[in-house]
């Protein structure tokens, strides 16, 4: 999902799957498919005609018309339930006209053609539920994508004066959202920028962060300091623990969610300068012609542990000066934590400081996430323990 240039899909209301009944949805969801067509009937077509060929030159010692019971069946598992009902009336007529050309002491009679008739009855029950099965997964995973827009909203090109592209990658690829977030929230103060992981994965991480993503986009406008919008942040973590254990949560590890994140600001009135405030998060790197560097680590709990910390208000602001090309890149634990075969973690900084070195472009924003996302990828032979979020960012 690339900040720039992407275009996002579009979906119907919400709540409603666009599968919803549109039989045409589940029939394109069949993979036996040739230039847009379906061909999921070929198969069942030739078992059907092999059959019929065996019968025929096999003699009467030995018929196989039979077998026809087995062609709903196939047709079952890979057409829709009118083809696979057309099977099972063909096989059945198929069954009629094949039997009746033997001869009378060669005919397999009525007990094989109960068969096939009961045959390609359960053929098209069995087809009825796997359909219904396939809607109620297409459901969900519909529900689950809008989920994630919702939480990880399409960012517009060129959004707040920022060029900036993301990939998210779930560890669950069921489940297609996890605890990381990020956004990028215009303002009248500036742009501001959060990227962050909550501990933990399910719903309770998934919760988490849209609680503060929610809070993110309203205090990421309104408020003129930096330091009053991660103020709010930790606020909100510990409302939503607090909100969590008045529902009579005490055993549920929701309430103890905490999260690492950066949060970032581009000033306004000042164009060379970034305002950085780490919640216990791997420091960013600075990416561009001259290099690659990364920031000083921050001295911030993550939030929610901000009571653990012996200072007042949230961790400090630092401001750094990035020169014209430069990009920041935010990772996720995803990513740092990446092992090979031989559980060596992935060596971010220095695999971005090559990559440079081969291509002098890579600071551009689409370019590096791809770059960093591939090399997680083979790294990791393409088995990530947990999810992945990488994402940068630079003025425009």
């Amino acid at each position: 999902m690339s900040g720039r240039g992407h275009r996002p899909v579009r979906y119907g209301a919400l709540g409603r799957s666009p599968l919803d009944g549109d039989p045409e949805a589940i029939r394109r969801q069949h993979l036996l498919r040739v230039r847009g067509r379906s061909v999921a009937w070929i198969p069942p077509l030739l078992v059907l005609v092999s059959i019929l060929l065996v019968d025929w030159y096999t003699g009467g010692e030995f018929r196989t018309v039979s077998w026809i019971v087995l062609v709903p069946g196939i047709a079952a598992a890979i057409c829709g339930v009118r083809g696979t009902a057309v099977f099972a009336v063909l096989g059945l007529a198929t069954y009629v006209l094949a039997d009746h050309a033997w001869p009378r002491q060669y005919q397999t009679g009525l007990p094989d053609f109960i068969l096939v008739g009961v045959g390609g009855a359960l053929a098209v029950l069995a087809c009825v539920v796997r359909v219904r099965g396939e809607r109620r997964m297409l459901r969900m995973r519909d529900v689950a994508e809008t989920t994630r827009r919702t939480l990880l909203r399409p960012l517009p090109p060129g959004w707040g004066g920022l060029d900036h592209a993301a990939v998210y990658l779930a560890a669950d690829a069921f489940a297609r959202v996890g605890g990381d977030f990020y956004d990028i929230q215009p303002g009248p103060h500036g742009t501001r920028a959060l990227v962050g992981d909550v501990q933990g994965k399910g719903l309770g991480a998934v919760e988490a962060a849209a609680a503060l993503l929610g809070t993110f986009r309203e205090a990421g406008y309104h408020e003129r300091e930096l330091a009053t919008v991660a103020a709010r942040l930790e606020t909100r973590i510990h409302r939503h623990g607090l909100h969590l254990a008045a529902l009579d949560h005490e055993d549920d590890d929701r309430i103890d969610r905490f999260a690492t994140a950066i949060l970032l600001s581009f000033p306004v009135a000042e164009p060379d300068t970034v305002e950085v405030v780490n919640f216990g998060h791997e420091p960013p790197l600075v990416v561009g012609p001259h290099g690659v560097r990364s920031l000083p680590p921050g001295h911030g709990l993550p939030l929610g542990l901000g009571e653990l910390a012996h200072m007042d208000g949230p961790p400090p602001t630092v401001r750094i000066t990035l020169a014209p090309g430069e990009t920041l890149l935010v990772v996720t634990d995803g990513v740092t934590e990446a092992r090979d075969s031989a559980g060596v973690f992935y060596p971010l900084k220095s695999l971005v400081t090559e990559g440079m070195l081969a291509d002098p472009h890579l600071a551009d924003p689409d370019r590096l996430v791809a770059y960093v996302r591939d090399g997680t990828l083979r790294h990791s032979g393409g088995h990530l323990a947990d999810d992945t979020t990488i994402f940068a960012v630079r003025r425009s």
